[in-house]
């Protein structure tokens, strides 16, 4: 019988599998082993961080030159991440008219929710298995997430964005 590695520890058999697609609970880019693979595994290009105060003509400049989808925000006093922005709804805003470029970031972000927030702390040691968790589910279980802030374990400093494209793209890349 054939069996498919998935997230947990061990092997399940096809009718296990079949089973888990019919419940809509298995995940198609788990069909791959990812065992003991991590964030780092990812090899991620540096987090690209902007200031609420900066202009949304340069933000998304530095967006396209490095063809990233998502920018953090930090605060320039501290570096304290604010909050991020979306490329893909920033064009969607500055299209309707609701922004224009030379409008602040800070009209357009996205910002955390800090109180009374669970957050799920994503950093280099993660394992993609949580990762891909976190997308699928988000902090709260109930929500998809299409990126992630990627932290040191303190969360004090911003180390990469991964997209769930990175994930994807990793797992094609992996012999399996």
């Amino acid at each position: 019988m054939e069996s498919f590695h998935l997230s947990y520890n061990g092997h399940i058999s096809i009718e296990v599998l079949v089973h888990e697609v019919v419940k809509g609970q298995f995940s198609p880019i788990l069909t791959r082993p990812l065992v003991q693979a991590t964030v780092a595994d990812l090899e991620l290009p540096p987090a690209l961080s902007t200031s609420p105060h900066a202009s949304i003509s340069s933000a998304l400049l530095s967006a396209y030159e490095r063809d990233y989808t998502h920018l953090t925000v930090v605060a320039e006093e501290n570096r304290a991440l604010l909050g991020y922005l979306s490329i893909p709804r920033l064009r969607e805003m500055l299209k309707q008219r609701i922004v224009t470029e030379d409008a602040s970031v800070e009209r357009a972000m996205m910002k955390f929710r800090r109180k009374g927030s669970k957050y799920t702390v994503i950093t280099t040691e993660t394992e993609l298995e949580e990762l891909e968790a976190f997308f699928n589910g988000g902090p709260d279980g109930k929500s998809p997430q299409d990126f992630a802030v990627v932290t040191d374990d303190g969360r004090k400093f911003v180390l990469g964005v991964v997209t769930r494209s990175d994930l994807e793209e990793f797992v094609k890349r992996r012999p399996g």
